[in-house]
């Protein structure tokens, strides 16, 4: 599975390399909002929120489904600008339409509110569909939804009055500490770009992003089969310090690509048996089990919703969990009657080297 991004006749040029204060904004919310996925961050994330005010913490718990599983488009500027004020001032000039139909993508379920499709502020039956969606997946959600129908101004007004408390809260301190190592990331990006350009541009920036060999398009190891184009517009490239291990693109169409890639190094893990990978590599060894992960890699689900997706039966589905969680790469937790399994990211993550560090030991 990949998303691909037509540079077709895009010159060097085209390749943007730029730091952005609300991306990484958003990506450190995203670590508030999961700090399982970051566990090199668990210490930040924890002093940040024992210090955050309760009003402060309170909005952004109203809001986080605009960066929790995946970032709203408006978050990851196709023209970063150097403060965040100034990120904001652009986000304010997006009309409603594309800021509410971005922000739903992200409430909704990406799989679930089109671009392109009737504008649910105008048209009634996508209201309805919109809230049916958010409804499904929380109140929370709904209830955010509802507001952003109902009084998109306000609500955008609010959403921007939260993002810019987090500057004097945590986000200002915060920058200052990366700043360096942001601009020594992209030192060695725009220098690779001017010397040797795209394919070793590309290279550095992950091993999921690549040049493909015809020089046509970008190709991003992502869970989505998806194109879009980047002829005429260009593509940015955003270095995070706090986005590791995520990789965000966008790609929806009417949006310039953007792609957020994580320049922060993984802290050394603990020693892993030599057991305990033979039985991750065995479960990881069957196709089916592979394509659950890829789900299970945006974010918990049941073993029903994970059916659903794809068109498998729910006993067939809990038997490959059920090898996953022996292998220690799921963890389950009950909410009512439902069982919504999560990703064990870093046992995941570390993989490779804990199989390389098992050999050689």
């Amino acid at each position: 599975m990949t998303l691909r991004i037509d540079i077709g006749g895009l010159p060097s040029a085209g390749l943007r390399f730029a730091a952005s204060p609300l991306a990484e904004l958003t990506a450190m919310l995203h670590v508030l909002a999961e700090p399982e996925h970051h566990p090199q961050l668990a210490g930040w994330a924890g002093e940040v929120a024992a210090g955050m005010p309760p009003e402060l913490a309170e909005r952004l718990r109203e809001a986080d489904f605009l960066w929790r599983s995946s970032q709203a488009d408006f978050l990851l500027p196709a023209r970063p600008r150097p403060t965040l004020a100034e990120e904001l001032d652009d986000v304010d000039r997006i009309d409603d339409e594309r800021y509410v139909t971005a922000a739903l993508v992200t409430t909704c379920g990406s799989n679930r509110v089109r671009f392109g499709a009737p504008s649910p502020l105008t048209d009634p039956a996508a209201r309805e569909r919109a809230l049916d969606v958010a409804q499904a997946r929380g109140a929370r959600q709904e209830a955010f939804a509802a507001r952003l129908l109902a009084d998109p101004p306000a609500v955008r007004a609010r959403v921007r009055d939260t993002l810019a408390g987090c500057a004097e809260a945590f986000f200002d301190a915060a920058w200052a500490d990366i700043a360096v190592r942001l601009a020594t990331d992209l030192r060695v990006k725009n220098d690779l770009l001017r010397r040797h350009g795209m394919g070793a541009a590309l290279a550095a920036v992950s091993g999921a992003v690549s040049l493909a060999p015809d020089g046509g398009h970008i190709v991003v190891d992502k869970l989505p089969d998806k194109a879009t184009a980047a002829r005429g517009t260009g593509v940015t490239f955003i270095p995070s310090v706090f986005g590791g291990p995520h990789l965000a693109v966008v790609h929806a169409p009417g949006w310039q690509p953007v792609v957020q890639y994580p320049v922060a190094e993984p802290d050394p893990s603990e020693p892993v048996s030599l057991e305990t990978v033979t039985l991750r590599l065995e479960a990881l060894a069957h196709p089916v089990r592979l394509r659950l992960l890829r789900t299970l890699a945006r974010g918990p689900h049941t073993t029903r919703e994970l059916a659903h997706a794809w068109e498998l039966s729910p006993p067939e589905v809990s038997r490959h969990l059920a090898v996953l969680r022996r292998a220690g790469l799921l963890t389950a937790r009950r909410r009512g009657r439902y069982v919504r399994y999560t990703l064990n990211l870093p046992d995941l993550t570390a993989l490779g080297a804990d199989l390389l560090a098992a050999v050689l030991r």
